[in-house]
């Protein structure tokens, strides 16, 4: 009894974790919902933030002048950065004549019958360099080319003519541009009322053909602000918050709803398991587990079932002189179903009957009918105080399934 007080002990504690895990996790869900809403008004504010952005250049240049700018400077970078490069090469181009000249000259002059082995080797490396094909070769059409890339934009036919893009009439920049011009100057209210008008329109039209749809910030990812990302990015993770969550709660809810025997107690026995050897193999009781057959020969483990239900079975045995056995009365059982397949038979079972016992302890093992199994097993978990004289069997109360 004893033995018994201890188990009921830890079943208590462990049912009370669960339970305060769910005021926990309660808790926790109903705080990132409110977030997840918040989070969601934060991505819808941010994306109509974004379409009423009314980006400001210099001058009166809207967004397309604001490009032909930036476009114009990048240009104008490259454009300086060709002409100096063409200069540098001009100036190595003529210190590289002007070596050949004098190699020229030395390989021409120098007397053959005067033994100068340094003169001779230049030379000779001057030979080998002469004779090496290259395709350096350069061409007065490539200058020509180069020169005309050079020139400032519009005082050549390929320049452009920056000032057609940099005014500030962007009437044929879009459709719906003008209508967003106007709205920078209206108040915030009316400006998030006409963003939604202007948007439903243009959704009709698009999806009857009349106008091209067209990539924005909501549906192209590349084009997104930072802020637009980093509120996606926080609805994300907080919507996988919750979802852990919820996905938590539900697991300890179904554990708090299963059937752990009478007084839970069962709980402080789950997943301890008890061995027995018998002939050539050894048997395994996992509690709410499942039960297993080893071959102590070696081979793979049969699964003799998995844990179904607890159930209550009727029994008339003798008890040994040990005090081993289940004796007269109703007994306490645990139905372990759909075991591995069994050869020309059906899936293999086992009924567990459960006695009082201080130890927790296989006792027999018999096969009723073909895979079929019985395991007598002794537990301090189904005994109880009857009349105050001495442990007895204790009837199992409540549910009958999981």
């Amino acid at each position: 009894m004893k033995r018994r007080k201890e188990l009921a002990a830890e079943a208590a504690k462990l049912k009370l974790e669960v339970e305060n895990r769910i005021g926990t996790l309660v808790a926790e869900v109903e705080a990132l919902e409110i977030k997840v809403k918040d989070a969601e008004k934060v991505v819808q504010d941010t994306e109509k933030s974004e379409k009423l952005k009314v980006i400001k250049g210099p001058g009166k240049a809207g967004r397309t002048g604001v490009l032909a700018s930036l476009a114009r400077a990048r240009v104008e970078e490259l454009r300086t950065n060709l002409v100096t490069v063409r200069s540098q090469r001009n100036a190595m181009l003529s210190r590289v004549v002007e070596l050949e000249d004098i190699l020229g000259k030395l390989k021409e002059e120098y007397n053959p019958n005067f033994n100068d082995e340094g003169v001779k080797t230049a030379v000779r490396a001057w030979e080998e360099y002469a004779a090496r094909d290259t395709d350096d070769g350069w061409e007065e059409a490539h200058d020509r080319d180069l020169d005309e890339i050079s020139k400032p934009d519009g005082e050549g036919d390929s320049g452009i003519s920056w000032g057609e893009w940099e005014t500030s009439d962007e009437a044929a920049e879009s459709d719906v541009d003008v209508l967003y011009n106007f709205s920078a100057y209206l108040p915030p209210s009316l400006r998030l009322w006409l963003d939604e008008k202007i948007s439903t329109v243009r959704q009709i039209l698009v999806e009857n053909g009349i106008l091209a749809a067209s990539s924005d910030s909501s549906t192209s990812g590349t084009t997104e602000s930072a802020a637009l990302k980093a509120a996606r990015k926080t609805l994300s993770d907080t919507q996988s918050s919750l979802s852990n969550s919820q996905r938590e709660l539900e697991n300890h809810k179904s554990d708090l709803a299963k059937d752990y025997g009478p007084d839970s107690i069962f709980r402080a026995l789950k997943s301890t398991c008890i061995q027995k050897d018998s002939g050539e193999y050894t048997y395994e009781l996992c509690f709410l587990g499942s039960t297993k057959q080893k071959p102590k020969k070696g081979g793979a483990d049969q699964n003799m079932g998995n844990f179904v239900s607890f159930g209550i079975e009727t029994v008339d045995e003798e008890v040994g002189p040990d005090g081993k056995g289940l004796g007269k009365g109703e007994r306490i059982t645990m139905k372990y179903e759909n075991g591995g397949h069994c050869w020309n038979g059906p899936a293999r079972s086992t009924l567990v009957i459960l006695a009082c016992a201080e130890k927790d302890e296989i006792w027999k093992i018999s096969e009723s009918e073909k895979c079929v199994y019985r395991m007598e097993v002794g537990t301090a978990a189904v005994c109880r105080l009857q009349d105050g004289a001495s442990a007895q069997p204790l009837k199992k109360e409540g549910k009958d399934e999981l």
